[in-house]
């Protein structure tokens, strides 16, 4: 049984600053593999994606730096345009192309204490699949994919169709301000926290860029600082290494704020350079307050 299994499409991604414009692979469990390969191998880890023929060489180069990498089949990468302007914690995407959704029987084989589900799109996981997994362990889930709606290229926030009933299924969920007023249609993060923690979640996690972050798990409030990057290069992937930051530090017992911390610190640590998080354990941990 491995302690942590994230499942997602690795996607190909157009990037767009104002200071340069990068292609690089992406996605949930793009950032999350290699912000755990970083890390001290004390958490057992598994990826689980589905990628089109183009993407392969990626999923080689994963498997060839030691990661236990299961693939499936899709007729084509997911493709995202990310552009940002002067402001880092805002952004704008297209969508260029979809891969397949996740199926039943994809999960039927997986064993892991956490499940964390980098949702892209809103139809990448079913509450069928959700339902397979929460019967298997914990299911974590980043909401940002159930709230996009493709028209077109382009991508709209939405509310999205079955939430009741998967954030049932749901044991820690990731969210930021603006996805918080979409979910709940509420702005103060307490009362999202708590609604949540109703329908529920047991652990609730609000990112809030460079304001820092909430969490709400049995009852309590834990106030996350954000910590302030040297130079602010690249914030795509940021929420991803957050919840990899704090997965990684749950899934060994720590608590939630110490866990909150650790993610915040190494979502500074990634801000600093373009792609994802290639710091180390002692670089997070020295800007720990």
């Amino acid at each position: 049984m491995k302690d942590l299994c994230c499942i997602g499409h690795i996607t190909r991604d157009k990037i767009i600053t104002p200071k340069q414009t990068v292609y690089m692979a992406g996605g949930t469990s793009f950032y999350f593999t290699y912000g755990i390969c970083h890390l001290p191998e004390v958490v057992s880890y598994q990826l689980v994606t589905k990628v089109g023929e183009e993407s392969m060489p990626e999923i080689e180069k994963m498997r060839g730096m030691g990661v236990d990498v299961k693939c499936f089949e899709s007729r084509r990468t997911v493709y995202f345009e990310n552009k940002y302007g002067d402001n880092p914690n805002e952004r704008t995407q297209r969508v260029l192309a979809k891969a397949d959704p996740f199926t039943e029987e994809e999960m039927e084989g997986l064993d892991a204490r956490i499940y964390h589900l980098g949702s892209l799109l809103a139809d990448d996981f079913s509450p069928e699949v959700v339902k397979t997994l929460s019967s298997k362990g914990q299911v974590s889930l980043d909401v940002q994919g159930y709230l996009r709606e493709v028209r077109g290229e382009s991508v709209f926030p939405v509310d999205w169709s079955n939430k009741e009933e998967i954030l049932r299924m749901t044991d820690i969920l990731k969210l930021n301000e603006q996805e918080m007023e979409i979910v709940t249609n509420h702005k103060d993060p307490r009362t999202v926290a708590r609604l949540l923690a109703d329908m529920g979640v047991k652990e609730v996690l609000i990112t809030f860029g460079s304001y820092g972050s909430l969490i709400y798990a049995e009852g309590q409030f834990y106030e996350i600082p954000a910590y302030e990057p040297r130079e602010v290069v690249d914030a795509t992937g940021c929420g991803d290494t957050y919840s990899t930051g704090y997965l990684y530090c749950r899934s060994q017992g720590i608590g939630y704020e110490e866990s909150g911390k650790f993610a915040a610190a190494m979502c500074t640590k990634k801000l600093e350079h373009s792609g994802p998080f290639e710091g180390n354990i002692e670089a997070v941990r020295k800007l720990i307050i």
